[in-house]
């Protein structure tokens, strides 16, 4: 509601000023008028010629008359730069696109202000449908500035490890594509313009770029500045880039003034225009420099500040200081494979905070948050806040549901790459035991074995099986057996049973197998294909121990059953004590502790210890500790205790045989009695992680894969998003509220008609890009055409609609754009680093390439480009004093030790300097304004 008062306001501030203007101006258009058609009529009556009729009004009103044409003598109505002195005489010249409202002459004062406010509305419309296409533009940018690479760099311990990082450098990104998104209406402007006066100056795109810039300068950092959450603060990041920037910004400037009042005043030259042009990539280039510490900043400062969360937030090769009490720990590493590491260290520490948070929730859930956050936090180029901005202001932007859904589409691409298998259908038939290890008591009687098939099994399988020895003899220990198995179609497995012989004879536990062989035609036998079957001896209360010296886990089995094994025999109730030791995995941080005793009841040759493994979600975590068994013991109330211990107290040479053997059936332990239990990384999170940081991109929620989901955005009504990507909150959905759809049935049209064009997904974004700036070229010829017909029903001059009224259209959605970015980011460099750099490319590229084309025009001709200075180099050297103003009140907040930043701060001063701002604004419209008028005299 502030920034809608504000906007009202400074409207309101130029409907008062125009209103003053437009008397004076009407009153001197009226007796000017007079006064030239008097002296015309004179010129005709005394054989003067009509050119030399021009030339007078030309030199009264100091304004070039081009071309008069020779077939309209009852007025002076053609070719007149910018329609001016057309204007002044009651009459408007014919645009480019836009036809002109007929008849012209005569119109009352109500003619004429009906067909200023339609003239109006229609440049608002058109201002909402440039600001739509450009959405498209810029996401197409997005698209393309996003394409990555892989690349492989060394970790700190030398490993080398694969990522993916951003061909595009960030600088010259927002320098260039970036910029040219957000400022395209204001340069196509100034080009169209030159060509729509053949090749004539104007004052409309020039006037625009001027006027953009000041706006952009003063009222969007301004709103920015007291717009930031109370008690926060926001400083520049890339500051030696913005530096750059900012002087180019204002050298831009004075470089015009200097073209036209100084090198060659009211004639710009082609060499002048082609520096102009030039100075564009030379920018770039000097700002890339800057930002990648190469020539005289390699000698610099290159360490790096750490914020407050322990993770580096300086961009690539860059230091500055984002708080004056954070701590400040510098520390230096290679850029590339850092930034990589700490967005995987961000995200696990997301997904540790979010499972605080949501105890309850299954990992699943938590790595679709995480991801969510991941993309709402990550780094945003301008593209992405001048869409959502437009999306909020028409009714069709809730970018956090895009990011909802895209996280959880980016969530279920990953696990299905994880657990990708071919379909079973398309696979051959394979048989093979499961399992492939069976352990049987020697009294069990007999046991089934299970054979499987899988793959294909619509048809029929055949396989055969028989027993074959191993320590077990078939006949004594076992009984043998061979046969065949049949699958039917649909029959996944057959079972079958084998018999055990059990004896009184103490002996050691034996094994035998069981092969299959001679499958069926299109049948492959895969492991396990011959089973062992372990016979335990039931005459011995068993030997103990554990089955491995060192298991591996992952840290999200949740508990682990660690299996302790009872082998050469089953007989009688042991109890086996165990505990666990510390190495370098923690007991109630990594583990929990245990310590207590397992039961093995009679015949039970297996018996597990649960483990608790504590899920850190650690990234390439690798601890360990000890997990030991005691001494077994017989059950108290065990049948056998007393007999051993009867045999005990005898001597080796009383013992009866029956006796001896009773001795050597006690429990004890085997040579595994201690294991190492190694805790390493969930493999599946770990690649989790490092897909889905991959994939924490934004620029795929701002394109577009289809014109299916085109046009479901362009008919749906969304609400605005008023979370700001807060996802911490449990909210009900929102729903579309009035406003919404209002806005969303007053841009159907063009939200309709750019759905039309071809969806980003499509060769890059290139397709997208080239049709766009097409549709922007069409669009803001049009809105050129209606500002000089509202302008000249109204007696208003080119320049002054194009300060008052078209730089604010073009600027809008940015000035929303920049307002997002200065409460989403953790920095300035989005609202205030991009309005400089906006400011220095919309001269170099907008006016360069203008006046470079129209000059080498008028060279190729044998004339000469004229630029009256007037109103326009008044503007630019007026900008360029209240430019330098406006960096030192940015400069001097960054060092002052009160507010150490750019944005925001204490409340009495961000409102002291964003007065001062909004002061110079002003100034400057008015002082402008005034001075196209001549009420000004310079």
């Amino acid at each position: 509601m502030l920034l809608i008062r504000k906007t009202v306001a400074s409207v309101a501030t130029c409907a008062i000023l125009l209103l003053l203007v437009y008397v004076k101006g009407h009153t001197f258009a009226l007796a000017t008028s007079r006064q030239d058609v008097s002296q015309e009529s004179d010129s005709t009556l005394n054989g003067t010629s009509l050119q030399s009729s021009i030339d007078q009004i030309r030199s009264r009103q100091k304004r070039a008359v081009e071309d008069v044409t020779d077939d309209d003598e009852e007025y002076v109505t053609s070719q007149v730069r910018g329609g001016r002195e057309a204007s002044e005489i009651g009459t408007c010249s014919e645009g480019l696109l836009l036809p002109l409202w007929m008849p012209q002459r005569p119109i009352t004062s109500g003619d004429r202000a009906i067909r200023g406010f339609v003239y109006f509305m229609l440049m608002i419309y058109l201002f909402v449908g440039v600001s739509i296409i450009s959405d498209r533009f810029m996401a197409s940018i997005e698209a393309i500035t996003s394409i990555e690479r892989n690349v492989t760099v060394k970790g700190p311990k030398g490993e080398k490890q694969t990522m993916r990082v951003r061909i595009w450098n960030e600088t010259v990104a927002n320098l260039t594509l970036m910029a040219l998104g957000s400022s395209a209406p204001e340069i196509l402007l100034s080009v169209i313009e030159i060509y729509a006066k053949n090749f004539e100056s104007g004052d409309l795109g020039p006037g625009t770029i001027v006027g953009s810039a000041a706006y952009n300068l003063f009222i969007i950092i301004a709103l920015c500045m007291v717009l930031i959450p109370k008690g926060e603060t926001r400083r520049i990041r890339h500051l030696r880039v913005f530096m750059v920037t900012a002087s180019l910004s204002v050298l831009a400037y004075v470089w015009l003034w200097v073209i036209l009042s100084v090198s060659s005043p009211g004639i710009v030259e082609v060499w002048e225009g082609l520096v102009t042009l030039i100075m564009f990539p030379l920018t770039v280039l000097w700002a890339y420099i800057a930002e990648r510490r190469l020539l005289v900043y390699k000698y610099m400062d290159k360490n790096y500040r750490m914020n407050k969360r322990g993770t580096v937030v300086a961009g690539e090769h860059d230091s500055v200081e984002l708080g004056g009490d954070e701590p400040k720990r510098l520390v230096n590493f290679n850029s590339s494979a850092n930034a990589y590491n700490e967005a995987r260290l961000e995200y696990i520490q997301l997904l540790a905070e979010l499972r605080q948070k949501y105890p309850d929730a299954d990992l699943d859930q938590l790595e679709m948050m995480a991801q969510e956050q991941m993309i709402s936090r990550g780094n945003k180029s301008r593209a992405f806040y001048r869409i959502q901005a437009t999306r909020k202001l028409i009714g069709s932007g809730n970018l956090m549901r895009k990011i909802q859904e895209r996280a959880h589409d980016d969530l279920t691409q990953v696990k299905a790459q994880l657990h990708q298998f071919s379909d079973e259908d398309d696979e051959p038939t394979r048989i093979y035991f499961e399992p492939g290890h069976y352990t049987v008591m020697e009294n069990c009687g007999e046991f089934e074995v299970r054979v499987v098939r899988r793959g294909d099994i619509s048809g029929y399988s055949k396989v055969e099986f028989e027993t074959q020895d191993g320590t077990a003899s078939a006949g004594s220990d076992y009984v043998g057996k061979k046969g065949a198995l049949t699958f039917p179609p649909g029959v996944d497995e057959q079972r079958f049973k084998i018999e055990i012989i059990d004896d009184d004879i103490f002996e050691e536990d034996e094994c035998f197998y069981i092969r299959l062989f001679n499958p069926s035609e299109n049948v492959n036998l895969t492991v396990p294909q011959i089973a062992t079957i372990m016979i335990l001896d039931d005459d011995h209360a068993g030997i103990f121990a554990f089955a491995d010296s060192l298991i591996e886990v992952s840290e999200s089995v949740g508990v682990y059953d660690l299996a302790v094994m009872r082998y050469s025999g089953a007989r009688g109730t042991v109890i086996v004590p165990y505990w666990s030791e510390d190495v370098t995995a923690i007991g109630g941080r990594h583990f929990g502790e245990v310590r207590g005793e397992l039961i093995f009841e009679n015949n039970v040759s297996e018996q597990y210890i649960s483990i608790p493994i504590l899920e850190e979600s650690k990234y390439q975590k690798d601890v360990k500790f000890k997990m030991h068994i005691g001494e077994p013991r017989l059950a108290p109330d065990d049948e056998l205790l007393e007999k051993i211990k009867e045999a005990e107290q005898k001597s080796p040479k009383d013992l009866t045989e029956l006796e001896r053997i009773l001795l050597m059936s006690r429990p004890r332990n085997g040579e595994l009695t201690t294991t190492y239990i190694r805790i390493r990384e969930s493999q599946e999170f770990k690649a989790t992680v490092d897909k889905l940081v991959a994939r924490a991109n934004v620029s795929a929620v701002l394109g577009t894969s289809s014109w299916k989901e085109q046009f479901k955005d362009a008919l749906t009504v969304v609400p605005a998003d008023e979370s700001e990507f807060d996802t911490d909150e449990d909210v009900e959905e929102d729903v579309p509220k009035c406003f919404d759809y209002i806005s969303h049935f007053v841009c159907l049209f063009w939200k309709v008609l750019f759905a039309f064009v071809p969806p980003t997904d499509i060769c890059g974004g290139y397709v997208t890009f080239v049709i766009s700036i097409f549709v922007i070229g069409v669009l803001t010829a049009v809105i050129g055409d209606a500002a000089t017909y509202f302008g000249c029903v109204l007696n208003i001059k080119d320049s002054v609609t194009a300060i008052c009224f078209v730089a604010l259209g073009t600027s809008i959605p940015d000035t929303f754009a920049s307002i997002i970015a200065a409460k989403q980011d953790e920095t300035a460099d989005n609202c205030i680093g991009n309005v400089t750099g906006s400011n220095a490319v919309n001269v170099f590229l907008g006016i360069g390439l203008a006046w470079s084309i129209a000059s080498i025009y008028h060279m190729a001709n044998g004339t000469t480009f004229n630029v009256e200075p007037g109103t326009i180099g008044f503007a630019v050297a007026l900008f360029c004093g209240s430019a330098v103003i406006a960096v030192g009140v940015m400069m001097y907040r960054r060092v002052n030790s009160s507010i150490r930043a750019e944005l925001g701060g204490p409340k009495t001063s961000k409102w002291i300097h964003a007065s001062i701002l909004i002061s110079l604004w002003c100034i400057y419209l008015v002082v402008s304004t005034l001075e196209a008028y001549d009420i000004i005299q310079i």
